[in-house]
């Protein structure tokens, strides 16, 4: 009897989990050709209708440097600092990682640990923010619905471009 009872109370919760959904970015880094080349920090983050954060998922900086010194820099992701760095410690367990070369790049978020699964249905918007040393910042949105209705695919309305500092970005729900 226990048993039955125990199984009965915990699948519902493991079948909720396997439900969430996961959120892919895929987003380009471009080479510059400037004389000096620094990899730039990225802020990747889902805002709400309000323009609030409603959760980040990425913080990519300078994680390697000696007494924290990556850190310093991270004010310079302006819009993502003002929103939500200022408030937050860093690092961030499973959201801080390292700077990536320039190229496409791709992450891949869990969504009960990204914190998607809390969120409510309704239009977001992905934000990805890139900010280089001795180069510009440049900022790029991405609505969506969450949670998505099926697959929703890279591409189209689900895209769009940066100038500068980022190329192509794209998300894709599964």
């Amino acid at each position: 009897m226990k048993l039955s009872r125990t199984l009965a109370l915990t699948l519902p919760l493991v079948s909720s989990g396997a439900m969430a959904a996961d959120l892919t970015v895929k987003f380009d880094l471009p080479q510059l050709n400037v004389a000096e080349y620094h990899k730039p920090y990225v802020a990747i983050w889902v805002e709400r209708a309000d323009q609030t954060v409603a959760t980040t998922l990425a913080v990519l900086y300078d994680v390697k440097k000696p007494n924290n010194a990556g850190e310093k820099w991270v004010k310079d992701l302006r819009t993502w600092w003002r929103k939500a760095g200022r408030d937050t410690q860093l690092p961030i367990d499973g959201v801080s990682g390292a700077t990536r070369a320039a190229g496409t790049q791709t992450l891949t978020f869990a969504g009960a640990k990204a914190g998607l699964d809390k969120l409510p249905a309704g239009d977001y918007k992905l934000v990805i923010e890139a900010a280089r040393e001795a180069g510009g910042r440049e900022l790029v949105r991405v609505p969506f619905t969450w949670p998505a209705k099926g697959k929703l695919a890279a591409g189209g309305a689900n895209s769009a471009a940066g100038k500068e500092e980022l190329g192509a970005v794209s998300i894709a729900v599964q």
